[in-house]
């Protein structure tokens, strides 16, 4: 054991259960991706990462899980588990800390965002992406609008949710166009809950650069406060949220940039579990005043970055029955009804009455997006069930609408 691994306390990680071997495991990753590494660990040992709270050292973590299990669990195999967090960067810890700064500044001293899903979600080569588009927007039949004022878009990978992203950014390319400022919602994945994150860093397409809004970001910080507003920045690194939207709102201005102003919120626990009401949260209050200054006399279109439900054994629940199905189509329409009228309290309202039994991702931004934008008429342009297992017992439901 080390200094770094004395009281080790596990830092907020991506981990999924997997088979290797045949037998049940974990698969462990850093969200920020500071760190390349991952770690497969037995299934038996999630206590034991669990009990890495700062509080215990390895012999702590060994008697409590005795106590807790009634198995004994090896010192030797401790360390070596301890040992390789710190290696892969995620403890929290000095170690972690001094790369997690390296890693922020080479970020910030960047030209501009890197993009991670080039080449995997999406062609890098701009001319691929555009023809990409445009083959899914040829396949869809939706009758453009010119009135609205936000847009709600998937963020799924584009094989599974195509139909629905060229679906509502066909309808609404014209809103796109005419924009001079995007305000960008986007569900932060790994985020504290109730979080706002902001960046100054630009965001990139294969297409070229949309630059942020520095003016509206800092008027946005100082009303969050400037170390909370930037303390999860690096998350912007590896979340998908932003970017896969960017790529379809850079796509149908045909490549002509935009002012961005990137937002990635966090989960609303504390509000579904009706521990508060959002409504009464003075930090979102007072970030949502600054952005409407702040944007003041410009032609701002809001677009929300998220998608609906969340449900099966991929995100920790039961296999899917049909009655199960119909009933998160029913829930999602409920959901979609209240989007489209504008309805802020509604919108959550629904998730607090159910306890977010579909771990709606969208809520978070889908929330903020209506109370900035009020009241209004909207429309759905795309609904869909896409597959999350290869048993086809898990799903994601996205959907597509403009906003009034």
């Amino acid at each position: 054991m080390t200094p770094e691994t004395a009281l080790p306390r596990l830092r907020p990680i991506d981990a999924r259960p997997i088979r290797h071997g045949g037998q049940a495991a974990l698969l462990l990753r850093d969200p920020l991706q500071i760190s390349d590494r991952m770690l497969i660990v037995p299934q038996a040992l999630g206590p034991a990462l669990a009990m890495c709270d700062g509080t215990r050292d390895g012999w702590a973590i060994c008697e409590a899980y005795r106590v807790q299990f009634g198995a004994r669990l090896d010192m030797e195999v401790i360390d070596g588990l301890l040992a390789a967090l710190d290696e892969a960067l995620l403890l929290d810890n000095a170690r972690f800390a001094e790369a997690r700064d390296q890693a922020l500044h080479a970020y910030r001293a960047a030209p501009f965002r890197p993009l991670s899903h080039a080449g995997a979600v999406y062609p890098a080569a701009p001319d691929e992406l555009q023809a990409m588009l445009r083959a899914y927007l040829d396949e869809v039949d939706a009758a453009p609008v010119t009135t609205g004022r936000g847009i709600f878009s998937p963020h799924i990978d584009y094989a599974r949710g195509g139909a629905v992203y060229a679906a509502v950014w066909k309808r609404a390319a014209a809103l796109a166009r005419a924009a001079d400022l995007v305000v960008l919602l986007a569900t932060d994945h790994y985020g504290e809950e109730a979080s706002l994150t902001l960046t100054r860093q630009h965001y990139a397409t294969p297409l070229g650069v949309l630059p942020t809004a520095q003016g509206v970001v800092d008027e946005v910080a100082r009303a969050i406060g400037e170390e909370r507003a930037f303390a999860g920045e690096l998350r912007n690194l590896a979340e998908h949220s932003i970017e896969l939207v960017a790529v379809w709102l850079h796509g149908v201005r045909e490549g002509r940039p935009v002012e961005l102003v990137p937002i990635l919120c966090g989960g609303f626990g504390p509000y579904v579990r009706g521990e508060a009401d959002p409504a009464a949260d003075a930090t979102i209050a007072s970030a949502l005043g600054a952005l409407v200054r702040a944007t003041a006399g410009r032609n701002v279109l809001y677009v929300v970055s998220g998608d609906l439900a969340h449900v099966g054994p991929a995100f920790g629940g039961r296999a899917l029955t049909a009655a199960a199905r119909a009933r998160i189509r029913a829930d999602d329409e409920a959901l979609i009804g209240a989007l489209c009228a504008g309805d802020a309290a509604e919108f959550i309202g629904l998730a607090r009455r159910t306890g977010d039994r579909n771990n709606v991702c969208g809520l978070p931004p889908g929330y903020l997006a209506l109370r900035a934008l009020g009241p209004g008429a909207g429309v759905l342009a795309g609904y869909a069930h896409c597959p999350a297992d290869d048993a086809g017992t898990s799903l994601v439901s996205v959907c597509g609408a403009v906003l009034g």
